[in-house]
C-alpha cells in the first residue's frame, strides 16, 4: 500500500480539516469538529457509565501472550480529571484477546484464543470476579468455547449468557451464567455455511463478532468468511439462537466484515470491513429485525492503495459514542489512524469528518469510556495504549498520554 508517497493531496486535504492545533512537540493531536450541521442525537448513557464525568476507572487490557509478548490481562487505573493511566496488575492468561463486562460490572469474562484447551480442539472462555475497591480479577472458572480460536464474545442485556465467536471453527454459541458469575456448559451452538472470494481469508466461515441488540431480541454475527451480518432470533429465556424469518444481510463480495456497533437509539446499525476500506450503515428493524442498507463511506483517504491482497487487514474497530452524534473506526495496514464521521440525527447517515493517528502502529482495538469523555487506542505493534480526551461538542480527539503495555488488543472500562 502507499499511503506515504507523495501522491496524498486528497488524504492530507481531508486530515487538514480533521486535524486542528497540533503542538508543534507532536504531544496532542486534535480531530477536527464537525461542520456546523453536525448530529445533535439524544445518547442515553451506557449501562456500566460512570456517576459523572470526571470519575476516575478501572482499564482492563486484552492482551496476545507467548514469548516476548504479554504475560496475560493487565489493569489499568484511568485518572478522571487527566486521562493518565497507572498500572495496577497483570494476570496471567492464554490469550486473553478480547474481553466484555457483565451490566452489573461485577464480572469480567474474556475469551483465551487458542486452538488446544485441555486436551479438546477448542478454546475457551473464562470468567473473572471483580473486587470493586481495588479492580482485582479472581478467576472463577473456564470453560470450552467449543470452537477454536475464540475471537470475540459479549455479554446479553439481561446479563445472564455469554455469546462467543470461534473464527476458525466457524460457529458461534452461547453459555449461561450461573450464580455466583461462573460459566456453565454451552446452550446452543450454530455452525454457519459458505465461504467467499479471498482464497486467503474467506475458504470457509468466519464469524468475528456476537453481540445482542439492547432489546435481547436479536442477535447478530458478523460473519468475515461469508460477507454477511447473521441475524438471529435470541431466546433469552434458555439461551438459544433460533432463526429469523430474514436470516441476514449481505455485504460487498469479499468485503470482509469484521465488526459492527449499534447506536443508542437502536435503530442504526454501522458495519466494519477488514478486507475492504469500508463502513457500511444499516437501519435496523426493531419488528422484523431485519437490516436494510442505508450507505456505504470510505475508511481510508481516496489515494488508499492495497498493496498486499488477499492478506489485507485494514478496518478493525468501530465504536458509536454514547451521544450518539460521531461514529468512530481504526485502520491498519500502516495506515494506524481512528477515521471519526458526524452522524446525521435524522437518518443515521455518516459523513466524513477526517483521520487522525495513533501514534502507534496496529490499532487492533480502541474504545470509548462510558461518560464519553475518553477514547483508548491499543497499538498492538507498538505495545502502547494512548489516552485521547474528546472534546464534547466537536468530537476533536486530543492526545494526553500514552503508556507502554505488551501488545494490547482490547480495551474495557469500569467505574470505580
Amino acid at each position: 500500500m502507499d499511503v506515504g508517497s507523495a501522491n496524498r493531496t486528497g488524504y492530507e486535504t481531508r486530515r487538514r480539516a480533521f486535524v486542528r492545533g497540533a503542538l508543534a512537540s507532536g504531544a496532542a493531536v486534535h480531530l477536527a469538529a464537525a461542520t456546523a450541521g453536525a448530529a445533535r442525537a439524544a445518547g442515553r448513557p451506557a449501562a456500566n457509565a460512570p456517576a459523572a464525568a470526571g470519575e476516575p476507572m478501572y482499564v482492563y487490557v486484552g492482551t496476545f501472550t507467548g514469548p516476548n509478548l504479554a504475560e496475560g490481562l493487565s489493569i489499568f487505573r484511568l485518572e478522571g480529571a487527566s486521562g493518565a493511566l497507572t498500572h495496577l496488575a497483570t494476570i496471567p492468561a492464554d490469550n486473553p484477546s478480547f474481553l466484555a463486562l457483565h451490566p452489573q460490572q461485577t464480572y469480567l469474562y474474556a475469551v483465551n484464543s487458542i486452538n488446544d484447551y485441555e486436551g479438546r480442539s477448542s478454546g475457551a472462555v473464562s470468567a473473572y470476579a471483580i473486587n470493586p475497591a481495588t479492580g482485582a480479577l479472581t478467576l472463577l472458572n473456564a470453560v470450552p468455547s467449543n470452537g477454536q480460536r475464540p475471537i470475540h464474545l459479549s455479554v446479553d442485556p439481561s446479563g445472564r449468557w455469554v455469546l462467543v465467536a470461534n473464527i476458525t471453527q466457524g460457529n458461534v454459541a452461547v453459555l449461561p451464567i450461573q450464580q455466583g458469575g461462573r460459566l456453565g456448559p454451552l446452550t446452543d451452538v450454530v455452525m454457519h455455511t459458505g465461504n467467499g472470494p479471498n482464497p486467503n481469508r474467506q475458504g470457509e466461515p468466519h464469524p468475528h463478532y456476537i453481540t445482542v441488540d439492547p432489546t435481547g431480541r436479536y442477535a447478530l454475527a458478523v460473519d468475515l468468511g461469508i460477507d454477511r451480518v447473521v441475524v438471529y432470533r435470541f431466546d433469552g429465556s434458555v439461551g438459544k439462537l433460533l432463526p429469523n424469518p430474514l436470516p441476514w444481510a449481505q455485504l460487498p463480495s469479499g468485503a470482509g466484515c469484521r465488526h459492527l456497533a449499534i447506536h443508542p437509539n437502536g435503530r442504526w446499525v454501522y458495519v466494519l470491513n477488514e478486507l475492504d476500506p469500508t463502513l457500511f450503515v444499516f437501519a435496523f428493524d426493531l419488528e422484523r429485525g431485519a437490516l436494510q442498507v442505508l450507505h456505504s463511506i470510505a475508511t481510508a483517504p481516496d489515494d488508499f492503495r492495497i498493496t498486499n491482497y488477499p492478506a489485507q487487514s485494514i478496518g478493525a474497530e468501530v465504536f458509536v459514542h454514547p451521544s450518539g452524534r460521531f461514529v468512530y473506526a481504526s485502520n491498519r495496514q500502516g495506515l494506524d489512524t481512528i477515521v471519526g464521521y458526524a452522524v446525521d440525527p435524522e437518518s443515521g447517515r455518516l459523513s466524513t469528518i477526517g483521520w487522525a493517528s495513533v501514534r502507534g502502529q496496529t490499532p487492533r482495538s480502541f474504545n470509548i469510556d462510558p461518560t464519553g469523555t475518553f477514547l483508548l487506542a491499543a497499538n498492538q505493534d507498538t505495545n502502547n495504549v494512548v489516552t485521547f480526551r474528546i472534546d464534547q461538542d466537536t468530537g476533536a480527539l486530543t492526545e494526553l498520554s500514552q503508556v507502554q503495555t505488551p501488545t494490547p488488543v482490547c480495551i474495557v472500562f469500569r467505574r470505580v
